[in-house]
């Protein structure tokens, strides 16, 4: 049934899409990484830096408002290899959906998460089905991958003292890791071990240079 469901959506999204390809939106920007990399932090941090400049909008995947988001988040929890499959389909209605909802609805949308759950897939198909998956979503250069050791993720895992998901141990912090390498090559990857502040320096230098080449902007003098 979930099958059908992406199936359905993304066809769904073809048609959508071709009313919104030419938006007037300045950024599409792209925050991924392993769980304790950041995200959130570096998502505000942009928010930030842009919300003078015009509307933002920050969505973080999956999301606790809909079907998709709270059966994906519930089947990590769960664990195993069948919430593994059930996690990342929901997770890609998920995404889907805020494509359709939010995508060129603001001067920057900022997504925590986005095309890199495939990255969980069977090393022999990930890499197809991410170019896929890069053809049939929009997305740009604004794209950001947060790299952080294992033992750092360990660290703040376990300082916020959540429930433990599927993929947040060691073990799996570094088969994950190894999982997205072959596909990160349209991605900025950013060495994420440091301050939340040095991290988003990083990310930072690379912004005003997309906005001087992209959007004709002047860099901003230090």
């Amino acid at each position: 049934m979930l099958i059908i469901i992406n199936y359905i959506l993304i066809n769904q999204i073809f048609v959508y899409f071709n009313c919104l390809w030419d938006v007037t939106m300045k950024r599409f920007i792209a925050i991924d990484g392993l769980d304790g990399s950041g995200k959130d932090t570096q998502a505000r941090l942009i928010k930030e830096k842009y919300e003078n400049e015009g509307t933002v909008v920050i969505r973080s995947h999956p999301t606790s408002d809909n079907f998709f988001g709270r059966n994906s988040k519930a089947a990590l929890e769960r664990g195993g290899k069948l919430n593994k499959i059930i996690a990342t389909l929901c997770y890609g209605a998920d995404a889907i959906r805020s494509v359709i909802k939010y995508y060129g609805k603001a001067d920057t949308v900022i997504f925590v998460r986005y095309t890199l759950a495939v990255s969980y897939l069977n090393k022999a198909i990930s890499v197809p089905v991410y170019k896929l998956v890069c053809f049939a979503l929009p997305v740009s250069e604004y794209f950001f991958y947060l790299d952080v050791s294992p033992e750092k993720l360990v660290e703040r895992v376990q300082k916020r003292n959540e429930k433990e998901e599927m993929f947040e141990n060691y073990e799996a912090f570094v088969k994950v890791r190894q999982m997205a390498e072959p596909v990160l090559y349209n991605w900025h990857v950013i060495p994420a071990d440091d301050s939340p502040e040095e991290i988003f320096a990083r990310i930072e230098t690379i912004l005003d240079d997309l906005d001087s080449k992209l959007l004709n902007e002047p860099k901003k003098i230090e």
